[in-house]
């Protein structure tokens, strides 16, 4: 009797997760010496010309993934052209960068390399500069055996970045049967089901599967203030395409809450702050302060754990 009731609970419950629009997080196959290479290429600040960035300047994971500031300064300070994303659970995007352009980690890679404004360097400069230090070049030929190349240092970068995955979040638990959440997390989950920010954010990182038009709702960059640049035309400045005009991936919210800086341009500063925004020019819907506050408490509940956010 007390099998089938476990057997009955099991059941049940695996169905009423998967009935839900959000999925809990999971760690996916890498490959361990892989991972580790990765890690040290990821900290390391030869990557770029000056030998002053690094991948984990703009992409800090000791909080959520990204800096503190609304756009990142690459080498000789030199500003970004949008808000550096997270890179904890990007392993779950459809693509990588705010407009698309790379179709997955291993492709990103090249992105800042050869960004004036990032690492401003390209392959052959940053091959030539690692090849010289011996030691390190012995334990990447250890795992690739062909040697130091761009595809190998990509490769090695994304099994990393593959790792970076926040799992226990409160609500992943809480969805499983596993653990509690408040009432006013709850109210928000069912606010954010109820106004259609689950139509744009859902799946396993709360978003990052599709694309979306800033400003469905009103002209989003008109009431910016501010004059409109390249990067504000997202998408379209990867197909060319006028309907991708102002389109972008829609981010992933699994630590959002963490964020200090939102959107591709970095505009909003207050978790709250930028929910009002979304609702303003996404939904058409204008939220009270309780139901920004909910859905903040919400957001708060997606936020897990890495080992690297301890280090």
């Amino acid at each position: 009797m007390i099998l089938k009731f476990l057997i009955w609970a099991l059941l049940f419950g695996s169905v009423w997760v998967s009935a839900e629009p959000i999925l809990p997080l999971h760690s996916v196959a890498t490959d361990a010496r892989k991972v580790a290479l990765g890690r040290q290429l990821f900290f390391d600040t030869r990557l770029s010309r000056s030998n002053e960035v690094s991948c984990a300047s703009c992409h800090q994971l000791t909080t959520h993934g990204a800096d503190n500031t609304a756009r990142s300064k690459g080498v000789a300070g030199r500003l970004g052209d949008v808000k550096a994303p997270t890179v904890y659970n990007s392993v779950f995007n459809i693509r990588q960068a705010w407009d698309g352009k790379a179709v997955d980690l291993k492709a990103q890679v090249t992105l800042p390399v050869e960004n004036p404004k990032e690492f401003a360097t390209n392959w052959p400069v940053l091959i030539a500069t690692l090849n010289k230090d011996k030691a390190f070049l012995d334990a990447f030929t250890q795992v690739y055996k062909d040697g130091l190349s761009s595809d190998a240092i990509s490769d090695a970068i994304a099994h990393y970045e593959r790792s970076l995955i926040t799992l226990n979040a409160p609500f992943d638990l809480w969805l499983q049967g596993k653990g509690s959440l408040s009432g006013q997390a709850q109210e928000g989950y069912r606010l954010f089901k109820y106004y259609g920010c689950i139509n744009c954010h859902q799946g396993k990182n709360v978003g990052g599967n599709m694309f979306a038009k800033m400003g469905t709702f009103g002209d989003y960059f008109g009431d910016r203030g501010t004059p409109i640049e390249p990067a504000d035309y997202g998408r379209y400045n990867v197909t060319g395409r006028e309907a991708d005009k102002f389109t972008f991936k829609v981010p992933g919210l699994r630590l959002a809450a963490r964020q200090t800086f939102f959107f591709h341009d970095g505009s909003e500063n207050s978790l709250t702050g930028a929910i009002n925004t979304m609702a303003r020019y996404q939904l058409g819907r204008s939220l009270s302060q309780a139901e920004l506050e909910a859905i903040a408490a919400f957001l708060e509940s997606l936020v897990g754990q890495h080992q690297e956010m301890t280090q």
